[in-house]
């Protein structure tokens, strides 16, 4: 963070300097000559860029067929399991918007046509779209589905398919929305509409996992532990509380939904698809203020809170309770507000998932030295105290800019992965672990690639200088782990569980995210991408860095972010576009050129410029930006 000194400086040279000069016609391009060593991070961000794409290859000649399916079983039962099979391909999009080999693009779009059929044989799928599950399972599966639209928004097929997506639940005759009421049905929803009573054959595939949670009510008669779960002859007795409490109505899980309407929207640009948007996460925003600032995680058909929960505030689906508790409320209100903030430019819906955190840290307690706050909520009262999970403070701070948020997130946080390289200079152990020496900190990778939050924001801070260097080691470690992993596979397709292959992807992207674009990585059951800047190849009319080209945010500020460029290539030149947010949402006013004093300065006035990079050139640029100042959309900056 700058002193206030340093801003005052910043802000006197952007005042006076134009004064003096006269005024300026906005350019769409600024040169970069001065020659210099890249610098490590740099080297390491172009190797882990190139490695990654060998490693996919080798993952999809060992588990895929040429028709892009999966080498997997013959049967797959119940409605759980499509998530998994898009999730095994996830990110392969995401890794050619940033700049990998398109080829994996158009791999994954094979996979995508693979996994569909599969699964529409097994029964899950239905008109191309999962006949009947929840927003996070279909968050999962979406995700990828995302991505296409940042590799190529031309694409027909996928457009298509992205407005017949949107369609289930903008267009009431498919059931699973209520025009009047603002809400949507059912917690489970899909191309068939909402699914507001469950069977066992529904259930068979996910009950041994659930058995491992907490029961979802502790009053149902005969019901007195998880094993219920497993046991054929009290199963039903479960089955129908949650049939008559939960499969009726909307949960805020279905927040989710959103990114859905607003994909489609970013391919149209039709005033539908926002206006949908803003008047769900409104619905939501609504009942919270008359709840006094709590969340409620069931709405009747009727629109009534608590209408199958006699009154109460909790039990709803993937709630306050069953089975993840917080987790869910605080994805969902994140992916629906930031989506809303988005289309419309209102910080103000960003007050959804921040009375979700105000509502437990309300209730915080100190535990082995950290800040642990509730993460369920059920007749008892407030419940389960752990450390909150970093990712969402840092997903909150990273939308608003707010110096209160980024204090949150700081509060919240593991002061030792904050500021871990202290605690590396002294070889010290952290919650039982040593530091590794060789990726610089304690790596940690969940299933969504986004769990190294808090580390990349001490850097942000200034106290992890090392923090771009250690994540790429510590990514290239992760690819090379996956890559044993499966040359020593040696399973069955009936040996393997529905998430073999998710576990198994080497395609590793974190650390790419978090350095090139400016962004914490996308919340993983459900939400989009939103970062401080994209880039495009203008050479190869092709989005990612081009060839050559490294990019490093290193420092963010509300008004204005830094980023670094290096070309690595000796001899020659190369160009990029930078654009203001992945989705061209922000307008990028000026940008300095940091070379000496003093700053040069150029007027943009646009969301995207060029840059081009001398042949070894090393430079820095600050960009002067309106956030979500214009409406997001797909297009290239060529379109």
């Amino acid at each position: 963070m700058k002193s206030a000194s340093v801003y005052i400086s910043i802000l006197l040279l952007g005042i006076i300097l134009p004064l003096q000069l006269g005024a300026q016609e906005p350019v769409r391009n600024i040169v970069l000559s001065n020659p210099g060593v890249p610098p490590d991070w740099a080297l390491w961000e172009r190797h882990l860029m190139k490695e990654i794409y060998p490693a996919a290859c080798e993952f999809v000649e060992k588990y895929t067929d040429a028709d892009g399916s999966l080498k997997w079983r013959n049967e797959w039962p119940g409605m759980d399991g499509s998530d998994d099979g898009y999730e095994s391909f996830y990110n392969f999009p995401l890794y050619s918007a940033l700049g990998g080999p398109m080829e994996l693009d158009s791999l994954a779009r094979i996979f995508w046509d693979g996994v569909t059929r599969q699964f529409t044989r097994y029964g899950q799928v239905y008109d191309e779209f999962d006949a009947g599950y929840d927003w996070m399972h279909h968050g999962e599966s979406y995700t990828n589905f995302y991505f296409f639209g940042l590799t190529d928004p031309k694409n027909q097929k996928f457009r298509d398919r992205a407005i017949k997506f949107a369609e289930l639940y903008v267009d009431p005759k498919f059931g699973n929305y209520d025009p009047e009421l603002k809400l949507i049905r059912s917690p489970l929803t899909g191309s068939k509409g909402p699914r507001f009573t469950n069977t066992a054959e529904d259930w068979v595939t996910h009950r041994p996992i659930l058995a491992n949670y907490l029961l979802p009510y502790e009053d149902i008669e005969g019901v007195d532990s998880s094993a219920v779960w497993n046991d054929d002859a009290r199963f039903p007795l479960l089955l129908q509380a949650m049939n008559e409490r939960m499969m009726k109505g909307d949960v805020p899980l279905n927040l989710a939904a959103t990114s859905m309407i607003l994909n489609a929207y970013m391919y149209t640009g039709e005033m539908k698809y926002k206006n949908w948007i803003k008047e769900y996460v409104d619905g939501w925003m609504q009942r919270v203020k008359e709840n006094n600032g709590f969340l409620p995680d069931n709405v009747g058909l009727s629109g009534q809170i608590g209408e199958h929960m006699e009154g109460k505030i909790w039990g709803g689906y993937y709630g306050w309770r069953w089975p993840h508790g917080l987790m869910n409320q605080l994805e969902a209100t994140t992916i629906g507000a930031s989506n809303a903030y988005l289309v419309s430019g209102d910080s103000s819906y960003l007050e959804l998932p921040a009375s979700v955190i105000n509502l437990v840290e309300n209730q915080v307690k100190e535990q082995d030295d950290l800040m642990a706050v509730p993460h369920r909520y059920d007749d008892r009262g407030w419940w389960d105290f752990r450390p909150m999970t970093p990712k969402y403070p840092s997903q909150l701070w990273f939308m608003s800019r707010k110096e209160t948020d980024w204090k949150r997130a700081k509060r919240l946080a593991d002061p030792d992965r904050w500021n871990y390289e202290r605690n590396l200079g002294q070889k010290k152990m952290v919650r039982g672990m040593m530091l590794n020496e060789n990726s610089g900190f304690i790596y940690h990778k969940g299933k969504g690639d986004s769990e190294n939050t808090v580390s990349w924001m001490g850097f942000l801070e200034g106290n992890n200088p090392s923090y771009p260097v250690h994540i790429l080691k510590a990514t290239y470690g992760e690819v090379l782990k996956r890559l044993r992993m499966i040359r020593q596979d040696q399973t069955t397709p009936d040996e393997q569980d529905v998430h073999h292959f998710l576990e198994r992807n080497p395609v590793i992207l974190e650390g790419l995210v978090q350095l090139m674009l400016g962004a914490p990585n996308h919340i993983y059951h459900g939400g989009l991408l939103h970062t401080s800047v994209r880039y495009f190849d203008p050479m190869n009319k092709r989005p990612g860095i081009p060839q050559d080209v490294a990019a490093l945010v290193d420092k963010i500020t509300p008004h204005s972010i830094s980023v670094k460029l290096v070309n690595l290539h000796p001899t020659e030149s190369r160009k990029v576009i930078i654009q203001g947010g992945m989705f061209g949402e922000h307008q990028i006013n000026r940008v300095r050129q940091v070379v000496d004093y003093p700053y040069q300065f150029y007027t943009i006035d646009h969301h995207h410029f060029e840059v081009e990079l001398a042949p070894g050139a090393v430079g820095q640029l600050e960009l002067d930006i309106e956030r979500f100042a214009n409406d997001p959309s797909y297009e290239f900056p060529w379109h």
